[in-house]
């Protein structure tokens, strides 16, 4: 009898645990397994503006040279262990990545994204004020541009909701060198004028809410005057750059457009 019971909490623990875990949107035991194999150099920086802290992640590539930076804007999960892991592959790519949670204040007891415990990610999201966002997001990049090791170049990529930042940030920051937008909606067709970088869509052929706003983007972006370039990959869903390495995904287009995007990424990052 005792064993039973101890067989019953054990199951129960472990079910117990799987839920938590479910629940933890910014949780991927896998992208945080590679993290600690990984050899790159990275560290956490508190970066102060206007009354906030924004608990930012800094990669750094093995480099000898100076190199330019890439902002990194997470997805609706916050800076989920996978956008840490992403940030650690654009600096293995050659990049200095910075990642800054955007939720950082916003988390239980003013935590970040690691403090919710049983969801409430997206929730707390979409509660984000959006000129906090660019403020964030601005005081980011300017930290970025003056580490040592940057040469003072700067673009930004962003993922789900971090892809619509991406665009709506290419609105409000002049001396970005290209935004890249990985299945993210458009800014206000009024501020498009405001873009002054070119603008890159990754997006995937079976994520119809997002692809249906991809026409008439590129319509305005044209009447504006702006560089756009949208690539829609066959058969691949919404979040794609994350599901294609995900170990239990089940669609391969995932995988494939992953690869494909990855390389299409690091080509126009090396312009």
């Amino acid at each position: 009898m005792k064993r039973f019971v101890e067989m019953i909490l054990l199951v129960t623990g472990i079910l117990l645990a799987a839920q938590a875990a479910a629940a933890q949107e910014w949780s991927q035991p896998w992208a945080r397994e590679r993290i600690a194999k990984s050899p790159r150099h990275s560290e956490w920086v508190s970066i102060k503006h206007d009354g906030r802290s924004v608990e930012t992640l800094i990669v750094y590539p093995e480099s000898k040279d100076k190199r330019p930076v890439v902002l990194i804007i997470h997805e609706i999960f916050g800076l989920s262990d996978w956008a840490q892991e992403l940030a650690d592959e654009v600096a293995a790519a050659g990049y200095i990545a910075v990642a800054p949670d955007l939720l950082s204040g916003a988390g239980p007891n003013g935590g970040r994204t690691k403090d919710f415990a049983s969801g409430g990610v997206m929730e707390a999201i979409g509660k984000l004020n959006p000129d906090q966002v660019t403020a964030d997001l601005n005081a980011a990049a300017d930290y970025g541009l003056k580490l040592p090791a940057a040469n003072g170049k700067l673009s930004v990529a962003g993922f789900c909701w971090g892809g619509s930042q991406t665009f709506r940030f290419a609105t409000n920051r002049g001396d970005l060198s290209g935004a890249f937008v990985f299945y993210g909606g458009p800014p206000e067709k009024d501020a498009i004028a405001r873009i002054k970088a070119p603008v890159y869509g990754f997006y995937g052929g079976n994520d119809a809410r997002i692809d249906a706003t991809i026409p008439d983007t590129v319509a305005n972006m044209k009447a504006a005057g702006k560089t756009y370039d949208p690539v829609t990959y066959d058969g691949a869903g919404h979040g794609f750059m994350r599901a294609g390495e995900t170990p239990d995904d089940s669609n391969p287009a995932n995988k494939t457009a992953r690869e494909e995007a990855w390389k299409r990424w690091k080509s126009l990052l090396a312009k």
